[in-house]
């Protein structure tokens, strides 16, 4: 039986579902676009110059598992995961179709490790959670950094962000992140879960940035998949504080496109050893851009892998661990999405 190569989207019609299909289909992948909403999807199908259509709700379980038995890839871009992860990460294990997800939750995150692990593996297929723009990029950034290091005594990802306009996915998302107190962290080489009161620091980003407040830490799936690739006593991520002080953040729905493309953005990360440190960070325009392109890289390289034999094999991981963080990065910095600027070894 030959294998699957087309890239099925569920969430197609949302404002990252749209940027990860225009994408494919740019390059000549046969996609499928997949939601809740067929009048939408329709409409990016003509947009697109055709492409199947498959309207699935998330209660359709049967649905969703026949979308996922005919698709390679699976690439989940309807958050917020907290309510929709499980279903449609359970109907590609059981469709036998790779997957990849935006999700930032850390429950999600922790759940797709601990719940769905021996379910690829049973499946045969590849899941790589988290890759969004926060938490996955911080995950390859750290990757990358780190990459040789021993001694690893803190590792520190901070969020630079500003212009950043909301879709109405992310605002619910970001209302349940603010609203859960059960924060995991990653302290003393362990995870621990529990009631944390946030403060401020001040990270050290280089100019043109300069030494920003910092809201810390922040619940970013970064400190739970970081920890499985970089052997290091503390994981912790940031925010700036004025992030979310453009009150346009939380009203801006139903802005357009162009107006959303707007973000701009740092994301560093400092890796501490008894001995110094290194760092490095990735500065661009556009985070919904930047997720929405890591995640076709994904789709792209195990699709590919598939046909070719090799990719990383059965099982859940995190970005950096499902593929090596530098070369991903520069291809990444190869498509206009941000600068790079890594330690040289």
């Amino acid at each position: 039986m030959s294998p699957r190569t087309n890239i099925a989207i569920y969430g197609a019609s949302g404002h990252t579902g749209r940027l990860v299909a225009r994408e494919l289909a740019a390059r000549g992948r046969e996609v499928v676009l997949a939601g809740r909403d067929g009048g939408k999807l329709k409409a990016l199908a003509d947009e697109l110059g055709g492409a199947q259509v498959r309207q699935v709700a998330l209660d359709d379980e049967r649905g969703l598992r026949e979308l996922a038995g005919e698709a390679g890839v699976l690439v989940h871009c309807a958050g917020p995961f907290t309510h929709t992860g499980r279903q449609v990460a359970r109907a590609a294990a059981d469709g036998g179709c790779h997957y990849v997800d935006h999700a930032l939750e850390q429950h999600h995150t922790a759940w797709m490790f601990d719940e769905m692990g021996p379910r690829a593996r049973a499946a045969g297929i590849t899941m790589v959670t988290a890759m969004s723009f926060y938490g996955g990029l911080g995950d390859l950034l750290a990757g990358a950094v780190a990459a040789g290091m021993s001694g690893i005594e803190r590792v520190t990802v901070a969020y630079a962000v500003s212009d950043w306009m909301l879709t109405a996915g992310a605002k619910s998302t970001a209302e349940l992140l603010f609203a859960d107190t059960r924060r995991i962290t990653y302290t003393g080489g362990a995870f621990h879960v529990g009631d944390l009161e946030p403060r401020n620091a001040v990270y050290p980003f280089p100019p043109p940035l300069g030494p920003r407040t910092m809201i810390a830490p922040i619940p970013s799936s970064d400190v739970v998949t970081i920890p499985r690739h970089v052997r290091a006593g503390r994981v912790e991520a940031q925010l700036t504080a004025d992030t979310f002080t453009d009150e346009r953040a939380f009203t801006s729905e139903h802005v357009d496109a162009a107006t959303r493309a707007g973000s701009r953005f740092t994301v560093a990360v400092q890796v501490v050893t008894a001995d110094g440190n290194r760092a490095g960070q990735a500065a661009g325009h556009d985070l919904w851009r930047e997720s929405a392109l890591a995640s076709v890289e994904a789709a792209v390289r195990l699709v590919d892998a598939e046909a070719g034999g090799g990719g990383p094999g059965p099982g859940v991981y995190g970005p950096a661990e499902a593929f090596a963080a530098e070369p991903f990065l520069r291809d990444l910095e190869r498509l206009g999405l941000f600068t790079l600027t890594l330690p040289t070894s």
